[in-house]
């Protein structure tokens, strides 16, 4: 992510697929223990909404903040963001991430589904 860009937009699963695979940002899913045991992107960070605190993340990269839908995942982008991180929200969270074919983990490493 450039400094520059709208740090508030959020951005598609293909952009937020290619910056994770880089190395570029850190993905951090907010969606509750039983989603994500159901599938996740591979080398997220699970932490739920609810548990969410801004003063145990790293914020040594830009981060994107991932959930089911979308709605989750903005509320945490806004409460990190309120705190002076960088964060952007991925777009139609895991649902979207699936429709456009990109590849989900289940808790035990075999090809998960997301919901």
């Amino acid at each position: 992510m450039n400094p520059s860009e709208d740090l508030t937009a959020d951005v598609p699963p293909a952009i937020a697929a290619e910056l994770h695979a880089r190395g570029a940002v850190t993905v951090i899913d907010v969606r509750e223990d039983d989603e994500w045991t159901t599938g996740h992107i591979s080398g997220a960070i699970h932490i739920p909404l609810a548990m969410l605190d801004p003063a145990s993340i790293d914020a040594s990269k830009p981060i994107i903040t991932v959930c089911r839908s979308g709605n989750r995942s903005g509320k945490a982008a806004d409460k990190l963001r309120a705190v002076g991180l960088m964060v952007r929200n991925m777009t139609g969270g895991m649902q979207d991430w699936v429709r456009t074919g990109l590849p989900v983990d289940a808790a035990d490493g075999t090809a998960g589904s997301a919901r």
